[in-house]
């Protein structure tokens, strides 16, 4: 019966349902659409926040050019280019001969410092026993001289007498007192103490350390790699280059570099980011050289201040038109093994990588658990 209605309705009220329906249909999708698309947003959301993820990171080596604190004729070098070492290994020498020679003439001044303090010793005794006897003569002399006094006060010797005794005494007085300044001077060469070993006198030890200085020098002429890692600048440096010490750090024809065989990722991370980041959560490591390969890592560090900080004109805030900016926190991620076999490649210092730090951060179960 309601289809024969339907049939014999107004073509208007047809159309009009129709329309109700598509409306009501189109709600209803609306609807659903926003209620899926909040869903999987606040699904996301809680799910969210535990990786910190930088792709602004790069690997890092200890990096030297490696010279020496001497002056002198390079005379071999020891490396090629791209060769690997490890710590203690030559990489190149200078002509040994000034120096040695500077060593030789250092260890005969310090045999002729310990000469002369046996010498200054035996002089000193001898300038003792001289005193000594003077004094005696002294003691006599002044005798004579007051027996002549006495005797003039009787008129008993003429007064010429009397002044050539004074003469004496003053003569062996004086004497007495330069071989006292002889021996107080010698002695002061023994530090004040006469028995003092040659080894410990003042001219022995400013000797002693001359020689350690020729002998410094001489084993600086051998410049050793300080780490292990692999050598590279090497060409800059030939037989017979002149290395002068105070240019060594300005002039990369003074050295060698190397590149140290430790590497570790360094990355800039916005203070943001750092909220629940912790030295000791597992890192994982892309490099852009080696796609699909993985390396584990951790966070070895967080930096105590910002890069700013460091900064040699560091910003100052104190200005009205001051404008916030987020600030940049070094961190540094230690390198672990390769993920597998076909990865373990070696990583280069300057790479370009990609990390993704695992906080461990949930929020759903901070939600839950309100902590």
């Amino acid at each position: 019966m309601s289809a024969v209605n339907d049939a014999f309705a107004p073509e208007g009220e047809t159309r009009a349902g129709l329309w109700s329906d598509k409306a009501r249909l189109r709600r209803v999708l609306m609807l659903g659409g926003v209620s899926v698309f909040l869903a999987l947003a606040a699904v996301f959301y809680l799910s969210g926040g535990r990786y910190v993820t930088a792709d602004d990171t790069y690997v890092h080596a200890n990096k030297l050019m490696v010279s020496t604190d001497v002056s002198g004729l390079v005379q071999t070098v020891n490396v090629k280019e791209g060769q690997t070492v490890k710590a203690g290994d030559i990489l190149f020498t200078l002509d040994a001969k000034p120096f040695e020679i500077a060593l030789e003439n250092a260890q005969a001044a310090l045999v002729s410092a310990a000469q002369d303090a046996e010498s200054t010793r035996a002089l000193y005794r001898a300038d003792l026993a001289q005193a000594a006897a003077q004094q005696a003569q002294v003691n006599v002399n002044r005798q004579t001289f007051s027996r002549y006094q006495a005797l003039q006060a009787q008129n008993a010797i003429a007064a010429m007498q009397v002044d050539t005794a004074r003469a004496a005494l003053l003569s062996a007085q004086a004497s007495l007192a330069s071989l006292r300044q002889n021996a107080a001077t010698q002695l002061a060469k023994l530090n004040g103490n006469p028995e003092l070993p040659a080894e410990q006198t003042p001219a022995y030890l400013k000797a002693k350390a001359q020689v350690d200085e020729a002998q410094r020098q001489l084993d600086h002429a051998t410049v050793r790699a300080p780490f292990a890692g692999t050598v590279g600048e090497v060409d800059s440096l030939q037989p017979g280059t002149l290395v002068i010490s105070a240019l060594s750090a300005f002039s990369t024809t003074s050295a060698v570099g190397i590149v140290g065989n430790e590497t570790w990722i360094a990355s800039d991370l916005k203070e943001t980011d750092l909220t629940h980041v912790h030295p000791g959560q597992p890192v994982d490591i892309t490099v852009d050289t080696y796609p699909g390969c993985h390396w584990s890592g951790h966070v070895q560090s967080v930096s105590a201040a910002s890069d700013t900080a460091f900064s040699a004109l560091p910003a100052q805030n104190a200005s009205g038109n001051w404008v916030k900016v987020v600030q940049r926190i070094p961190v540094r991620i230690a390198i672990g093994e390769a993920q597998s076999e076909a990865c373990a490649r070696p990583l280069r210092a300057g790479m370009s990588a990609v990390v993704s730090i695992d906080t461990g951060h949930r929020r759903w179960w901070r939600l839950i658990h309100g902590s």
